[in-house]
C-alpha cells in the first residue's frame, strides 16, 4: 500500500510538472485566422501560432508600444539636454528691462525710441541689382511667344469644337 502511494505522488508530481502553462492561466488563447493568438498573461508577450506542414510554430508579435515608449524616453533626454543647453548660455540681449513702463508712458511719441544702430550695422547695405535692358527684352520676348502660343492653342481648341470651322 506505502508503495502504490508512493507511485501515486510520484506520478501526480510528474502529471504537474508535464502540463503547460496554460492550464494554470498563465497563457490564453484565441483564435486568429488560421492559427491562434498566444498571450502570456505574466509579460504581456503576444505570439501568433499556425500549423503548417512542418508543425505548429509560433512567432512572436512586435511589440510597437516597447518602440514608442525608447522613443519617448529619447525625446524627453533630448529635451532635458537642450533645456540644460539653453539654460547655460548667456543672455544675448543685456539691455533689456524687465520693468514694466509706467501707466503714464504711451507708444505714441518719443518715448519709446530705438536704438542707434550699431556701425557695423550701419555699414551693411543690401543692394538688389535691377535687371538691364537686355534681360528686360529677353523676359518680353518670353512672354510674347507664351501669349501666341496660348493664342494659337485656344484657337485649335475652338476649331476642334466647331467641326474645322471659326
Amino acid at each position: 500500500m506505502a508503495v502504490a502511494a508512493g507511485v501515486l505522488l510520484v506520478s501526480n508530481a510528474a502529471m504537474a510538472q508535464s502540463a503547460p502553462d496554460i492550464e494554470n492561466g498563465r497563457f490564453t488563447l484565441s483564435p486568429a485566422g488560421d492559427g491562434f493568438m498566444r498571450l502570456d498573461t505574466r509579460t504581456g508577450a503576444i505570439t501568433t501560432c499556425t500549423n503548417s506542414s512542418a508543425g505548429w510554430a509560433c512567432y512572436a508579435v512586435p511589440d510597437e508600444r516597447a518602440a514608442m515608449d525608447a522613443e519617448i524616453g529619447r525625446l524627453q533626454a533630448d529635451n532635458d539636454r537642450l533645456k540644460a543647453a539653453l539654460a547655460a548660455r548667456e543672455p544675448v540681449a543685456s539691455d533689456k528691462t524687465v520693468e514694466a513702463l509706467p501707466k503714464g508712458d504711451s507708444l505714441k511719441g518719443d518715448s519709446l525710441k530705438k536704438p542707434e544702430p550699431k556701425a557695423a550695422e550701419a555699414e551693411r547695405k543690401i543692394e538688389i541689382p535691377l535687371p538691364s535692358g537686355r534681360d528686360m527684352d529677353r523676359v518680353m520676348s518670353f512672354v510674347e511667344r507664351a501669349w501666341r502660343r496660348l493664342i494659337e492653342m485656344a484657337n485649335r481648341v475652338q476649331r476642334d469644337v466647331n467641326g474645322g470651322k471659326i
